[in-house]
């Protein structure tokens, strides 16, 4: 399966974002992710231990060593998002022209 194929599936980027900090349960997880399903959930932790980029544990499922690098490699992407939510909040407050 090739990468973005499996990022853009729905949830993974979210179900990874939430591991980033340590290990999480399937509980933990869908009470973070509003809206995510048990089924999808488990179909996206299957998809996501196959590639290797998580693994299940004692706590539940855990970054591997490449995962993590590639919580590395999305950091410059959070960065940006993170300077575009402040500008789209800037132009949000910005009074409209009549």
């Amino acid at each position: 399966m090739a990468a973005l194929d499996l990022f853009g599936r729905r949830w993974a980027l979210r179900i990874l974002w939430e591991l980033r900090a340590g290990p999480l349960g399937a509980r933990a997880l869908l009470a973070r992710c509003e809206g995510l399903s048990s089924s999808v959930l488990y179909q996206r932790l299957r998809e996501l231990v196959a590639s290797g980029i998580i693994a299940p544990s004692a706590d539940g499922y855990e970054l591997t060593p490449l995962g993590t690098a590639l919580r590395d490699a999305l950091r410059p992407l959070d960065e940006w998002a993170s300077v575009w939510a402040k500008e789209q909040e800037r132009d949000d407050q910005q009074p409209t022209e009549t």
